[in-house]
């Protein structure tokens, strides 16, 4: 790897080498840019090392072993218990044991100048790095810099908190050792897969939640989670607040005090609330910005001011987390794939497609945005809950069909449980939004995701044939409860 010397101009600069600083940089480079790859970290971010990939590596055991004993013939088989240190095991080697070298000789390998080190702003276009060793280098973009430096866990303002060293989510991920004894802060998706993946390693799990499980979700969604996880032996604490936390010295226990009163004492707390942009110290103020905030952003993910206006002179574009538009890797990536394409249009002098669904937008972040919380079961979603559809006004009618009352998911598991809800618009008869909730829906999801960004008429889904017997065939089930009147198609 190369090291710019003072003064090393680029077309583009990329701050942060996570998935989608690397989605950025590859769609400009591959647009005919030079682009330079800034990363202070481990290259490939977030999702590789610390969220998306461990997690479910975390969950995946737990996940095999429950679906075997919902199987007779496979159940006499798994006699028993997780390995834990296997599973732990996985898990690092899932996160290549934390080394990013393959992943930098991919940046390489695609023609990309990465900078290793810490990047500020010192005006426009003009970044500065200061390198692991206190070297610091001058880089200046041609065209555009792109932040895409994702967030951070939110630990809220609670007496004690800070000073008890809880875990976020990047510890819950990596950690090398299972707490006998685990509080959990928050009901989100962070919180419900972790409370997943600790109970079942054998964790006592208690999760705390100011309201229901995955309040974004339907409703249904949250509360069949919450009953799975009392089902796995974790304790959900709903409708509380923790007013103060103490630890006794370093690595001792925790102590938890609870808006009723009682107290919790555990070996780990997690505090998973929400989230923060990670653009505390990259000299935001420098370029007239807001330390600290969220950077705003056209559909065209150029940065706005406060006047909802791009920068002067159009350069800065923000994508992923940073950009608070849907806070998930696949959606991030997607950002990623419309910026680098646009940069590169726009430096070009290229025709651009800025309209709704065009190539150079990212419109799916409104109203088409999937998700999976992979807990036990699965919660698979796209676009509109019915609340949602509601409230931005839509004429809707709300279908839902248990999953399972369909042959596949019998055939799947003994007993499988299982929800469906699609959400239709009544003026276009098209599908507005869809969730699943049950064993292994995650699959399902992107049929519903190809349903809504497709706006496919529900006249055309009715000959888009399942096959027999899938779990897939509850989408015929959903247009059978509808109700076909040929007349309205």
């Amino acid at each position: 790897m190369a090291t710019p010397d003072s003064g090393s101009t680029f077309d583009v600069i990329v701050i942060g080498a996570g998935a989608v600083g690397e989605n950025v940089a590859d769609r400009a480079k591959q647009g005919g840019l030079s682009v330079a790859l800034v990363e202070a970290e481990l290259v490939g971010g977030e999702c590789s090392y610390w969220a998306c990939m461990p997690s479910k590596a975390l969950l995946r055991s737990g996940a095999v072993v429950r679906a075997a004993q919902k199987v007779g013939g496979a159940r006499e088989a798994v006699t028993g218990s997780i390995d834990v240190q296997a599973v732990l095991k996985r898990r690092n080697s899932t996160v290549n044991n934390f080394d990013d070298s393959s992943q930098a000789d991919w940046v390489k390998g695609a023609g990309l100048e990465l900078v290793r080190g810490h990047a500020r702003f010192t005006g426009v276009k003009t970044i500065e790095v200061t390198a692991p060793d206190g070297t610091i280098s001058t880089l200046t973009a041609r065209h555009a810099v792109v932040v895409s430096t994702g967030s951070a866990a939110l630990l809220p303002d609670i007496p004690g908190l800070r000073d008890a060293s809880p875990w976020s989510s990047r510890e819950a991920t990596s950690s090398k050792v299972v707490p006998a004894r685990l509080a959990i802060m928050g009901g989100g998706v962070v919180g419900a897969e972790m409370a997943t993946a600790y109970a079942s390693l054998g964790s006592q799990v208690t999760l705390l939640s100011r309201s229901g499980l995955l309040g974004n979700q339907e409703p249904f969604a949250g509360e069949m989670v919450r009953d799975a996880l009392i089902e796995l032996g974790a304790d959900v604490k709903i409708g509380v607040n923790v007013t103060a936390v103490s630890r006794n010295g370093a690595g001792g226990e925790v102590t938890l005090t609870l808006d009723d009163g009682s107290q919790l004492v555990v070996d780990e707390l997690l505090v998973a609330v929400g989230r923060t942009p990670n653009t505390g110290d990259l000299g935001l103020s420098s370029i007239g910005l807001e330390p600290n905030s969220w950077l705003n952003t056209d559909d065209t993910l150029l940065v706005q001011d406060a006047d909802q206006k791009p920068l002067e002179g159009e350069w800065l574009y923000a994508t992923g987390d940073v950009n608070h538009r849907a806070l998930l890797t696949h959606q991030g990536k997607y950002q990623a794939r419309a910026a680098g394409d646009v940069i590169a249009a726009r430096a070009l002098g290229k025709p651009l497609s800025t309209g709704p669904w065009g190539a150079h937008v990212a419109t799916a972040d409104h109203e088409a945005v999937p998700q999976v919380t992979f807990t036990d079961p699965e919660v698979a979603s796209v676009g509109l809950t019915a609340a949602a559809a509601e409230k931005a006004g839509y004429r809707t009618k709300v279908v839902d069909y248990n999953i399972g009352w369909v042959a596949g998911a019998s055939v799947t598991a003994d007993g499988y449980t299982g929800q469906a809800r699609m959400v239709v618009d009544e003026d276009r008869q098209v599908v507005l939004g869809v969730t699943f909730v049950g064993q292994e829906v995650a699959e399902l999801l992107h049929s519903a995701t190809v349903a809504v960004v497709g706006e496919v008429p529900l006249s055309r889904l009715w000959h888009a044939v399942p096959s027999y017997p899938t779990i897939s065939e509850v989408w015929l089930r959903l247009l059978e409860t509808y109700g076909r009147d040929a007349s309205s198609f």
